[in-house]
C-alpha cells in the first residue's frame, strides 16, 4: 500500500510537460488514450484554459475489406440498407465513410461487427 501512495504522490506532482509525455507513452505503447480533460495551469483567477467538450458523435470509416471481402460486403449491405452492388462499390472504394454521426456505443458495435467479418475500421 505504501508503494501505491508513493506512486500516487509522484503522479500528482508531475509537471504539465511530464503529464503530456506520460499520455503519449500510454497511447503509443499500450493504446490507451486519456479521456478529454482540461489541465489548468496555475495563474490569475479566470485565466484557466477553456474546457474541451467531450465528443458525442463519431464517424465509422471502412479502411479496407481485409481478407474476407464477400463477408464484409454482405455486412455493409445489412448495416447500411444499400443494395448488394452499392455495398460492393462502397467496399471497393475504401477508405470510405460507412456511418456518420453515431453514438460512441453504436460506433464501437459497428467496428466490432466489421472487424469480426475481417474489415479494417477506424472511428473518428
Amino acid at each position: 500500500m505504501a508503494d501505491l501512495k508513493a506512486f500516487a504522490e509522484q503522479l500528482v506532482n508531475l509537471t504539465v510537460k511530464e503529464v503530456n509525455e506520460l499520455a503519449q507513452i500510454l497511447k503509443d505503447e499500450y493504446g490507451i488514450e486519456p479521456a478529454a480533460a482540461a489541465v489548468a495551469v496555475a495563474g490569475p483567477a479566470g485565466d484557466a484554459a477553456p474546457v474541451a467538450e467531450e465528443k458525442t458523435t463519431f464517424d465509422v470509416i471502412l479502411k479496407e475489406a481485409g481478407g474476407s471481402k464477400l463477408a464484409v460486403v454482405k455486412l455493409v449491405k445489412d448495416l447500411t440498407g444499400l443494395g448488394l452492388k452499392e455495398a460492393k462499390d462502397l467496399v471497393d472504394g475504401a477508405p470510405k465513410e460507412l456511418k456518420a454521426g453515431v453514438s460512441k456505443d453504436e460506433a464501437n458495435a459497428l467496428k466490432t461487427q466489421l472487424e469480426e467479418a475481417g474489415a479494417v475500421v477506424e472511428i473518428k
